[in-house]
């Protein structure tokens, strides 16, 4: 897959079937967009072309309004290769692009860049200054011989449409298993792995913390089951916390950690991708240590059996 910068998109004579958004989850409704570009690319002979925004746009607009995100943009352009798109334009969403008229970045980018042929949206899509673009006005931009825009209903999940929003929401209220329906895949968390306190070593069930990326969503404080990704892709079953440790501290920041089951090695300073299965639990205070120990073992065992099912 070809990965470019909006300025830096060679100027060849293709053409491609395009289309636009921040795609950030790349969920089972934004599959159902891609899906259609990439029907409409083979179809017809064209290169399939996704221009998405980085940072999102909501940081520069109204950053009090920010969204914590699902996917870094470097996992987002991984999970669109693994789908198949031909090319990637990353657009550096600042100021200057936070006013542009949304005439002007379809011919710059769209028309001028990419050359589409098609352009395939979803039909709520908006775009541009005060997002006064939309379909009707792609359409209007449409000359003979141009592009034709394909919209595409939105896919739904219990009676409303799936959305990078939506899924934000399920996953800070710790529901990762409604989230992961509508991702398509387990909510994921990147970061590296940084010495704790030792604490679990102790209690011998020693335990990865990670230094999770920053502007990623994390879920509500709790215990998960799940599975952790080295570099090498090697995987392993992982009982998850995340957490303030309330049996040893009054008040602690949140911690991701994570004990990594039938697994004798040290991590520390490695990258790693925590993927959250199934909510176990909510995180408890404990009156002795050995009744921590006790339930840690009941919840290595109760992710044995999730990651079964």
């Amino acid at each position: 897959m070809e990965v470019y910068a909006a300025g830096a998109v060679p100027r060849d004579e293709s053409r491609s079937a395009v289309t636009v958004g921040v795609y950030d989850g790349v969920h089972l409704g934004h599959r159902h967009v891609l899906g259609r570009l990439l029907s409409t690319a083979a179809g017809q002979g064209l290169a399939s072309a996704v221009v998405t925004f980085d940072p999102h746009p909501a940081s520069v607009v109204a950053p009090q309004h920010a969204p914590q995100l699902l996917t870094t943009l470097e996992r987002r352009l991984e999970l669109l290769e693994g789908l198949g798109i031909d090319r990637v334009v990353v657009v550096d969403f600042d100021e200057a692009r936070a006013t542009q008229e949304p005439s002007s970045f379809v011919e710059e980018v769209l028309v001028g860049a990419l050359r589409a042929a098609t352009i395939v949206v979803g039909e709520n899509f908006r775009f541009g200054r005060g997002r006064r673009g939309d379909v009707e006005l792609l359409e209007s931009m449409a000359s003979p011989g141009g592009y034709v825009v394909e919209p595409v209903a939105l896919d739904a999940s219990g009676g409303q449409p799936i959305s990078s929003s939506r899924i934000r929401e399920v996953v800070a209220r710790g529901d990762v298993g409604d989230a992961a329906a509508m991702l398509g895949r387990p909510h994921e968390l990147e970061g590296t792995v940084v010495k704790g306190d030792g604490r679990g070593r102790g209690l011998g069930f020693p335990t990865a913390n990670l230094a999770v990326r920053d502007g990623l969503v994390v879920p509500a404080v709790g215990i998960y089951a799940g599975t952790w990704a080295r570099p090498s892709g090697e995987r392993h079953a992982a009982a998850i916390s995340v957490g303030r440790r309330p049996t040893f501290y009054d008040d602690a920041d949140v911690l991701v950690e994570a004990y990594l089951l039938d697994f004798d090695d040290h991590l520390y300073g490695e990258a790693g991708r925590v993927s959250f299965v199934a909510r176990l639990r909510g995180e408890e205070r404990f009156e002795s240590v050995d009744a921590l120990v006790t339930q840690i073992g009941h919840d290595v065992e109760a992710t044995r059996a999730a990651l079964e099912r």
